[in-house]
């Protein structure tokens, strides 16, 4: 049962902000944003008084002969419906990324397998380029080192959208594939692997890189097969160096490269702040969908029984082909369905 001082707390923050908002505040985009925020939470908070206005008049009914039948008729749909709209109330009050509403950087390398890996990293490159477009947001490639067999030696692409992170951010870790490569002759079943890693795009207010933290060297793009070959001198490479990060964008305008290449640094030490906080409170959760260890074997592809199956939550799909061509919605809804659960019930005790 969710207590009647923690709904009222909640309608009267979001009155507050109305009438914030109607005076015209100077501060009106931050209270737009929080009160965009806690609308669908407010409108759950009705229903659910609502519902149980409703079942205490339905109550009060059976004591008049006059009203006794209709309550006998309707009590039980309303008690009925009161298991999903606590939960649906419960759901909304979750504790939320700050995160998730954001664009991401995506990041493929390949793992053990060799050329086989590298082949593998360029599926999975396919299959996020094609959900995204479902999803009608942006995936815009910042570096893409190719194999001469047209593998991926490394991808790092920035999506832009509504709530990327949100739907994406239980991908990262270790995707294993298990398939007759197409360079073995001898018709084996290989596996190999290829690492995942979905980053929360940095803000200017998270991150602050100081000058002498980083050395800028410009460079020609090189590498076999890679897509920047012989068009420009421009590529720039930063190096951070407390942390020994390096990030490389190789577009054709070395001014254009620095600013990619800079927001990529920060998403990624934004990520390391945000690795280290979550490992101090995940001592204290009883569960979670994925440790955001991307060393951890999340999924495998496997070609002969076209299966694929999520390790974590122990789904398993029978239409490999689909999945590859980018229908992941299923997977995704089911681990985020998952992480509720397990949150909901962190929050119940």
């Amino acid at each position: 049962m969710i207590s009647e001082d923690t709904l009222l707390q909640i309608t009267q923050r979001f009155e507050f902000l109305e009438a914030q908002m109607a005076e015209g505040s100077s501060d009106i985009a931050k209270l737009a944003k929080e009160y965009s925020d806690l609308k669908p939470v407010v409108d759950e908070v009705l229903a659910y008084q609502n519902l149980m206005r409703d079942i205490l008049d339905a109550e009060a009914m059976m004591d008049e002969p006059d009203m006794r039948e209709l309550a006998v008729e309707e009590l039980p749909i309303l008690r009925a419906a009161l298991p999903k709209a606590e939960h649906d109330l419960q759901l909304t009050l979750l504790p939320k990324d700050a995160a998730d509403a954001r664009p991401a950087i995506l990041e493929i390398r390949p793992g053990t397998g060799g050329d086989e890996a590298a082949l593998f990293a360029s599926d999975l490159m396919r299959m996020y380029q094609r959900y995204v477009e479902t999803q009608g947001w942006v995936f815009d490639v910042i570096e893409n080192q190719t194999t001469e067999l047209g593998g991926v030696k490394e991808l790092v692409a920035h999506i832009k959208g509504d709530g990327v992170f949100a739907k994406l951010k239980y991908e990262s870790g270790v995707h294993r594939v298990q398939r007759v490569p197409s360079t073995e002759s001898g018709g084996r079943i290989h596996t190999s692997a290829a690492t995942v890693a979905v980053l929360p795009e940095a803000e200017d207010v998270d991150i602050h890189v100081d000058p002498g933290d980083i050395r800028i060297d410009t460079m020609r793009a090189s590498g076999a097969g890679g897509q920047h070959v012989n068009t420009t001198d421009s590529a720039v490479r930063i190096t951070h160096l407390p942390t020994g990060l390096i990030v490389v964008s190789a577009e054709k305008s070395q001014h254009r490269n620095r600013e990619i290449a800079m927001q990529v640094l920060k998403t990624r030490l934004y990520d390391l702040e945000r690795a280290r906080v979550d490992g101090e409170r995940s001592a204290n959760r009883k569960s979670q969908v994925g440790s955001g260890d991307r060393s951890e074997r999340i999924r495998t592809y496997n070609f002969p029984q076209g299966r694929m199956t999520d390790h974590r939550i122990g789904l398993t799909l029978y239409r490999l082909d689909q999945i590859l061509q980018g229908d992941l919605n299923e997977i995704i809804d089911a681990l985020t369905a998952e992480a509720q659960a397990a949150l909901l019930a962190d929050m119940n005790g």
